[in-house]
């Protein structure tokens, strides 16, 4: 059974940090691509970042390039997203997925296995 669970979020201030962690279970973590995802209530999901299998092809959002940064530790079937300046816009749930594409659309589409979401809220 594949489990993706995440951590890490939480309530803070605009301009704060927050790293958000994703671990699974269940499936070969290193054979697939990983993504973050967010959405906001009454939103469409959209992509945030992905990182290729080997951590070589990263991805981000134009609304979270040179803010955020994704990365994966395959010997702990984990993965991160270091979020700094983080602006009130950025308040949505934020998911991590398993999938088999990553790319510059950031499609969820691509990805099979998701994880329940954690809250992140930026107050102004």
């Amino acid at each position: 059974q594949v489990q993706v669970v995440e951590s890490g979020g939480g309530l803070v201030q605009a301009g704060g940090s927050l790293r958000l962690s994703c671990t699974t279970s269940g499936l070969n973590f290193d054979g697939y691509v990983m993504g973050w995802f967010r959405q906001a209530p009454g939103k469409e999901r959209e992509g945030v970042s992905c990182i290729s299998q080997s951590g070589f092809t990263l991805n981000y959002a134009d609304s979270v390039k040179g803010r955020f940064t994704i990365r994966r530790d395959n010997t702990k079937n984990t993965l991160y997203l270091q979020m700094n300046s983080l602006k009130p816009e950025d308040t949505s749930m934020y998911y991590c997925a398993a999938g088999f594409y990553c790319d510059g659309y950031l499609a969820p589409r691509n990805y099979n296995y998701w994880g329940q979401g954690t809250q992140v809220t930026v107050s102004s």
